[in-house]
C-alpha cells in the first residue's frame, strides 16, 4: 500500500529505532506526557462552551493516536499473516482517519494547536512493528495495540462524562466507539496475551520526560493529513452502536396502588 500521509507539498518521513515492548509500554495513556495538573485544570472560554486543559490535552492525544495507529494498520495490511489481523487493520485506518478528519476540524475552532509527529515512545511502537515480521509481527501488533487502547478508552470516558464543551464532547463520543472497536478487532486475531497485560500496563519507560512529550510543528509547516485509501471504501467501520432496547411486559400498577414516594 502506498504512503498513508497526505501533506502539501511534501511527505512525512519516519525514522527507525526499534525499541522494546517491554520498555515502551508505558501508563502515561498510549505515549502522550501526563500534563500537570495546573495545565489540566485551566479553562478558556470559547463559543463550544468552556474548555479545559484536560479537553485540549485530550484533542491533542486523539491526533497522536492516530499518527501512528494508521501507518500501524497498514503495516497490518502489508504484513499480516491471518484475514482477522488484515481486518484489524482496516478498522485502524478507517478508524483513525475518520477521527483525524473529526480533530482536524475541531481543532482551529477551538484554538487547539496539533501535532504532525508520533510522540518518541509512539514512534517506538510503530518501529517495533516495522522490525518484526510473520507471526512475530502478528502478535507484536495485537498485544501492542490492545494495551495502548486500553490504557486510553477509561480517559475518553471521563471527558465525556466531565466536559462541558460541545465540540469535545462529541469527539469523545466518536472516540469511543472508535476505540472499542479496535480493541475488539485486537481481540479477534486471537494474538492478545491477556495474563501479561496487567503487567505491560504498569511498566514504566525510564526514557525521561522527552519520551511522551509532543512535538508541535514549526511556524508554515504543512499539516498531515490521514486519509483512507478508496480500496478500503465500506470497510473498517466500527459498529453504530444500538438503540435501546423496548421494554417489553412491564406489569401495570394499580389504580388503587399508592403513590411512590
Amino acid at each position: 500500500m502506498r504512503s498513508r500521509y497526505f501533506v502539501t507539498g511534501t511527505s512525512l518521513l519516519i525514522g527507525s529505532v526499534v525499541v522494546t515492548l517491554g520498555v515502551i509500554i508505558s501508563p502515561a495513556l498510549t505515549g502522550v506526557q501526563q500534563e500537570t495538573k495546573a495545565n489540566l485544570a485551566r479553562t478558556d472560554s470559547t463559543p463550544y462552551g468552556p474548555l479545559t486543559g484536560a479537553d485540549e490535552d485530550f484533542v491533542v492525544k486523539v491526533r497522536l493516536a492516530g499518527l501512528w495507529e494508521f501507518p500501524s494498520g497498514e503495516l497490518a495490511l502489508r504484513k499480516g499473516t491471518t484475514s482477522a489481523v488484515k481486518t484489524a487493520g482496516e478498522h485502524l485506518i478507517v478508524g483513525h482517519a475518520q477521527l483525524d478528519a473529526a480533530v482536524r476540524d475541531i481543532a482551529p475552532k477551538l484554538g487547539v494547536q496539533l501535532p504532525n509527529k508520533p510522540t518518541p515512545q509512539q514512534q517506538g511502537f510503530l518501529d517495533t512493528l516495522t522490525a518484526a515480521t510473520g507471526k512475530d509481527f502478528d502478535s507484536r501488533m495485537a498485544q501492542i495495540l490492545r494495551i495502548t487502547h486500553g490504557q486510553i478508552f477509561s480517559s475518553i470516558a471521563k471527558i465525556r462524562a466531565t466536559s462541558k464543551n460541545t465540540l469535545v464532547r462529541q469527539l469523545a463520543t466518536q472516540a469511543n466507539t472508535v476505540v472499542l472497536d479496535h480493541i475488539t478487532q485486537m481481540e479477534n486475531t486471537g494474538m492478545v496475551d491477556y495474563a501479561s497485560l496487567p503487567g505491560q500496563i504498569t511498566a514504566t519507560p525510564t526514557q525521561g520526560p522527552d519520551f511522551t512529550k509532543p512535538v508541535m510543528p514549526e511556524p508554515g509547516e504543512p499539516m498531515v493529513v490521514l486519509k483512507a485509501p478508496p480500496s478500503l471504501a465500506g470497510k473498517g467501520q466500527a459498529p453504530t452502536p444500538s438503540p435501546p432496547a423496548p421494554v417489553e411486559n412491564t406489569p401495570a400498577v394499580s389504580p388503587s396502588a399508592p403513590a411512590v414516594r
